[in-house]
């Protein structure tokens, strides 16, 4: 990484993208070049700083691309990532994607693209959110043949402007169980008379409530104990410092798709 690191954020007036604006426009090793909205956004032209909740940092929000970065961070919508993406591969600009509810094919098209830059995806940027995906994993592996068998349920909650359910977390939380414990089926909610639990699938609930910032528990049940691991955010600062740690790392990385483990070291 270089000592001033031109970083572009895309998808600037969200609610996360404000929060990279306000930590970025203040670490010392980060000069932001670029704030991106959509050409009909309101926000269109207004300062970058005052926009995120603070003072005027003289950069403008902006549907335009500046002349140079040396990395983008998204944090928009499935169709801006895709946007961003193939700008990105036009300019052989890594990129940080933190977008979620992206299609199988819109992950196709990052793998794609990850063949001529680094790309780090992850479905969330948090450091202690991956650090818990690891536990998991761990304990997943552990539980594969326990007697008995180990039921899985993932539950979720999130604010209620959040618009694909269950989250990108969840489910890969969700892949990561069924990787280690090899689940094949995989369901969303439960109502009705719907009988006996089957032991092969995994579980997801997801809750919408107020301003959570963002939360998942994910349960291991066997009989006569349980094993729950639960992360949380309070506020929104975990995902932001986390794209922007891999918006550090990734640059000068060879083209790959990346994810928070490598940034991590894990």
């Amino acid at each position: 990484m270089t000592s001033s690191l031109k970083l572009v954020i895309h998808g600037a007036s969200g609610r996360n993208g404000k929060r990279l604006i306000a930590l970025g426009s203040v670490d010392p090793e980060i000069q932001l070049v670029g704030a991106i909205v959509r050409p009909t956004s309101s926000f269109l032209n207004q300062d970058a700083g005052q926009v995120a909740g603070g003072t005027p940092i003289g950069l403008p929000l902006s549907s335009s691309w500046p002349a140079s970065a040396d990395a983008v961070i998204d944090f928009s919508s499935p169709e801006g990532c895709m946007e961003v993406l193939h700008k990105c591969v036009e300019q052989k600009i890594p990129l940080v994607i933190a977008s979620t509810g992206l299609t199988k094919a819109q992950v196709a098209a990052i793998e794609t693209g990850a063949q001529s830059i680094p790309i780090c995806y992850a479905p969330n940027m948090s450091v202690a959110v991956n650090l818990t995906m690891k536990l998991v994993q761990q304990a997943a592996q552990a539980l594969r043949n326990v007697p008995g068998g180990a039921d899985v349920e993932i539950l979720e909650r999130h604010h209620r402007f959040k618009e694909d359910s269950p989250s990108g977390t969840a489910l890969r939380f969700g892949q990561i169980v069924a990787e280690q414990m090899g689940i094949d089926r995989h369901v969303h909610g439960r109502e009705g008379l719907c009988g006996k639990r089957p032991h092969n699938e995994i579980g997801y609930h997801a809750i919408r409530v107020g301003d959570d910032a963002g939360q998942h528990t994910i349960v291991f049940g066997m009989m006569g104990e349980t094993i729950e691991l639960r992360v949380a955010a309070s506020n929104r600062d975990c995902y932001a410092t986390g794209a922007i740690a891999a918006a550090k790392w990734l640059v000068g990385k060879p083209a790959k798709l990346y994810n928070m483990f490598d940034v991590l070291g894990l």
